[in-house]
């Protein structure tokens, strides 16, 4: 049986995506490399995939004396990827980006191993724009990406669109609704901040809550470190993650950050978006970019004045708006319709067998 090998971490935004492709590669032997710290090898883990730890540095766009350091754990995370492909000998390696994808890369390129590679947002990451330096094929999300790429990879890029879990293009409303013990009559506003939580997020909701909670029931995913007690029409979950389809499925509306998974998921399902897009200086600036194609598409609102009035009043307006939301629902689906895991898995299984 042939080995396909994965890298990407740091966060789930690298990790999930790859996931999201590997149930399509049943008849090839699948194995991770990720950070040997953090997140990595938990969640890949639990996705029931063998998993190599290697040394990563992080790739940071501003001066920092912790890049000096961390230039060494990128060498030693090469040579700690080049032994592994020596001893398994992968047939590819498919990256999800992220900083701990760049030493799997280099280290595969150097064994003439072919690398593929995914970029989620509408701009490459700094990670995405070492990898397809050294990558034989590039996925992107949007087709307008390929703009940020250089020219002479043109032959080389496919858009794939995102990278989800198969069980949201089968999700099950009435699923979502057992879950939460509710009926088919109440109407559902699902609150996300990404895996980890966000604070101005969940803020913004606490601050809302009397005003949303009179007509909708409140789904809010709030992270670990946020605390919140039910209260009524108010279901906080720490984390949602096997009934999230269905979950979504049943919403009215998804109020939440625009990470590229999130905003994918969302419209593989066809909710419309209220979007709060994480900015300023501990960002690159990518969520307010796939804020806004969303908004350009239609599916999305994009909330500019960062206060609990200001979400009260977009989200009410559209919850008395059903024209409106049909609209933005239909963007959505037509935005979410391709499945990209099962493009980029079918490309490594011809990549292989030929």
């Amino acid at each position: 049986m042939k080995t396909i090998a994965f890298t990407g971490g740091g966060t789930g935004g690298h990790i999930y995506p790859g996931i999201a492709v590997i149930p399509y590669l049943a008849d090839y032997r699948v194995v991770w490399i990720g950070s040997h710290t953090g997140i990595d090898k938990d969640i890949v883990h639990k996705a029931g995939i063998f998993f190599f730890g290697i040394p990563a540095g992080k790739l940071r766009r501003y001066f920092s004396l912790r890049n000096l350091t961390d230039v060494f754990k990128i060498i030693a995370g090469f040579f700690a990827a080049r032994a592994i492909f020596k001893k398994e000998k992968p047939a590819l390696l498919f990256s999800k980006g992220g900083f701990v994808s760049v030493p799997p890369v280099l280290a595969a390129a150097s064994l003439k191993i072919p690398v593929f590679t995914h970029e989620s947002d509408y701009s490459p990451g700094l990670a995405t724009k070492i990898n397809i330096r050294f990558a034989d094929r590039v996925f992107t999300t949007y087709a307008t990406t390929a703009r940020f790429l250089p020219k002479s990879i043109a032959d080389k890029i496919t858009v794939s669109g995102n990278l989800i879990r198969s069980a949201f293009y089968t999700a099950d409303p009435q699923r979502g609704r057992a879950f939460l013990g509710l009926g088919t009559g109440e109407r559902i506003l699902l609150v996300l901040g990404g895996s980890q939580g966000a604070q101005e997020v969940n803020e913004l909701i606490r601050d809302s809550l009397p005003a949303l909670t009179a007509l909708y029931t409140v789904v809010h995913q709030t992270g670990q470190v946020w605390q919140a007690s039910p209260a009524p029409h108010y279901l906080p979950f720490t984390f949602i993650h096997e009934e999230l389809p269905h979950i979504l499925a049943a919403a009215e509306l998804v109020v939440g950050r625009s990470g590229a998974g999130t905003l994918w998921e969302c419209a593989s399902v066809g909710v419309p978006l209220v979007l709060i897009p994480l900015q300023g200086a501990g960002t690159r600036g990518d969520q307010v970019e796939n804020a806004r194609v969303f908004a350009q598409a239609g599916a999305a609102l994009v909330l500019e004045e960062r206060n609990p009035t200001a979400l009260q009043k977009m989200v009410l307006a559209l919850a008395h708006d059903p024209e409106k939301r049909r609209a933005m629902s239909s963007a959505a689906k037509q935005i979410g319709s391709i499945n990209g895991a099962q493009i980029i898995a079918a490309a490594i299984k011809d990549a292989v067998a030929n």
